[in-house]
């Protein structure tokens, strides 16, 4: 199960049904039961600095950050996965730079969280570009034309 959280200032019409449109297709793309859970926040720059600062030491916001459960479980079995954390301020921004619309910004950033759930890191080179190739054929899955603007950026956040 998907558990979605807007936070009230982020309400955007259809957001919730894109989220977990988006994270089903990077369950699926992975492997993974449709019911393994996972939680989904849509909030603001305020507390992804909060967060960045607390759990990865960096005092910036930042535009997703992934919490995984840390929960021992074979892969493609249901459980508890983490949270994906979103910054809709920081999406929009990133949506305008990359020519495309700020639902698409966070399918993407959506997928990328999840990709961080199940594993995907991108501070080595060979594995940043599996989790680019792996991002960007979910995306085309979903029916989106843009690829992963993360790909150009040294550090696109957790």
């Amino acid at each position: 199960m998907i558990f979605v959280y807007v936070d009230k200032r982020y309400q955007v019409h259809e957001l919730e049904p894109l989220l977990k449109r988006a994270a089903l297709a990077a369950l699926k793309h992975q492997g993974e039961e449709p019911s393994a859970e996972l939680s989904l926040v849509v909030t603001g720059d305020a507390k992804l600095k909060n967060l960045n600062t607390q759990f990865r030491g960096e005092a910036h916001p930042t535009d997703v950050l992934s919490f995984p459960s840390g929960e021992e479980r074979a892969t493609g079995k249901p459980g508890y996965l983490g949270d994906v954390v979103i910054s809709l301020p920081r999406a929009r921004v990133q949506a305008k730079a990359g020519g495309h619309s700020l639902l698409e910004e966070i399918q993407l950033l959506t997928v990328h969280g999840i990709l961080h759930l199940l594993g995907h890191d991108h501070s080595v080179h060979e594995a940043k570009l599996r989790m680019w190739a792996s991002q960007d054929e979910i995306l085309r899955k979903l029916g989106l034309r843009i690829k992963s603007p993360l790909a150009e950026q040294s550090d696109p956040g957790e």
